[in-house]
């Protein structure tokens, strides 16, 4: 069985995540792709937006009009979410038979030398590196990487939270999670300046 994850903080998802994730499966045959939002992403200091719960909610609102497709929340876990922790739990849930697959920015792979316990990661996990407009990377010593330049994706989560925060229409979010965030009031500028 060929798995693939796909993590982020998704703050929120959008349809330029979905694309990717879409031409990763059809690109590499993968049988169903994980989809799981990080609790409390270690490289990203100023943490994130909206909560984790309500990035969760998003993200299975995406993946319900995808068949391979699965929100999952592995990373429901108190402290940092660690790859390499969510690669031994999920090596135990699915045993030694699945070959999984990393899907990743180039943006975030650029950093991956930076991750906790990488060679571990490289021994345990292929990647999918997504092309990102203006990044550039290399492939360190020991990783299996595999290029995926069929998607190059314009939006950016950021891009889509100053949208909302600026009271405008956000441009690229997939139906249902925009119906979310408006309802829970998310990204609006008055939540942001409280927080």
């Amino acid at each position: 069985m060929r798995i693939g994850l796909y993590g982020g903080t998704f703050d929120p998802v959008h349809n330029a995540h979905l694309a990717v994730a879409r031409a990763a499966i059809d690109g590499f045959s993968l049988d169903k792709l994980l989809v799981i939002p990080n609790r409390l992403p270690p490289h990203k200091h100023s943490g994130t937006a909206a909560s984790y719960e309500d990035r969760l909610t998003m993200v299975g609102l995406a993946c319900e009009t995808e068949p391979k497709f699965e929100a999952c929340d592995i990373e429901n876990r108190e402290g940092k979410s660690y790859t390499i922790q969510t690669l031994e739990r999920l090596r135990i849930q699915y045993g030694e038979a699945v070959q999984f697959f990393f899907l990743i920015g180039a943006d975030a792979f650029a950093e991956v030398l930076t991750w906790f316990r990488v060679r571990e990661v490289f021994e345990m996990t292929e990647f999918i590196v997504a092309a990102r407009p203006g990044f550039e990377y290399e492939s360190p010593e020991g990783a299996r990487v595999h290029r995926l330049d069929t998607v190059a994706y314009p939006e950016s989560s950021s891009g889509i939270r100053a949208q909302i925060a600026a009271g405008q229409k956000p441009a690229g979010l997939p139906a249902s999670v925009e119906r979310y965030i408006m309802m829970q009031g998310l990204y609006r500028a008055e939540k942001a300046n409280r927080a």
